[in-house]
């Protein structure tokens, strides 16, 4: 008898149990609920932004394809005003930078290609925004500003080749050869230039210049770093050259 009123003692405590802590167990299965259908309603709402925002970005570069540059630019308005800081709204601000770029329009170039690489959320993104709106201020005889931009290249990654080469470029339209050869083997080094054909030329005239102690002879290099930045920044701003 002791042992089955022992056992009834525990069954009773049970339930009180259960009583006075149900409640508490009944709202925090409730919550744990409301987290799991929250994520999954939250994720389904990025995920549909996300597919919104993409179909306005191939839009645009449609309407690019169909030589339609005001349809395009409309497009770029709509992405700006409902999907902000999203990579689409990015990747079409430089899409709009190489129009800019095309028309010589490089001041409106620039405006979009600094909104990119000071604001975009993604580094790739802002990291390539950088060393285009460089190429952009090459274009405008604007040097110094362009290696403000572009900074330390060690900071770019997997950019800094092209950082490297396009500070070399800006050194070059200085006027200081020397440290843009320097510039060009550093980009050399980090093996990821533009296009390595032109910068071998760039680094060999260079080359002989500094050993013959004088003026650099008419070649393709030299010219190119110098004539080359407008067509450099529209190639820059292609898509083909995003990543």
């Amino acid at each position: 008898m002791e042992d089955y009123l022992s056992e009834k003692e525990q069954w009773e405590w049970v339930k009180a149990q259960v009583r006075e802590n149900a409640p508490a167990v009944v709202l925090a299965i409730a919550i744990a609920l409301a987290a799991v259908f929250g994520w999954r309603w939250w994720q389904a709402h990025v995920d549909a932004r996300a597919l919104a925002a993409g179909g306005k970005y191939m839009q645009m570069v449609q309407a690019l394809e169909h030589g339609d540059r005001s349809q395009a630019l409309v497009r770029l308005g709509e992405l700006e005003r409902d999907y902000p800081g999203t990579p689409y709204a990015d990747q079409a601000k430089l899409l709009a930078a190489r129009v800019y770029v095309d028309d010589g329009e490089l001041d409106r170039a620039a405006a979009e290609l600094g909104a990119v690489a000071e604001h975009s959320k993604d580094r790739d993104l802002a990291l390539i925004g950088r060393v285009r709106l460089a190429r952009v201020q090459i274009a405008q005889g604007k040097a110094e500003s362009a290696l403000a931009t572009l900074g330390n290249p060690e900071q770019a990654g997997a950019f800094a080749g092209r950082y490297h080469e396009v500070r070399g470029d800006a050194y070059y339209a200085k006027g200081d050869k020397a440290a843009a050869l320097r510039e060009y083997r550093g980009a050399q080094s980090a093996g990821e230039g533009s296009e390595g054909a032109l910068l071998e030329l760039k680094i060999a005239d260079l080359s002989s210049t500094a050993t013959a102690g004088a003026p650099a002879a008419k070649s393709a290099a030299p010219a190119a770093a110098a004539a080359a930045p407008a067509a450099a920044a529209a190639a820059a701003a292609s898509p083909a050259a995003a990543r």
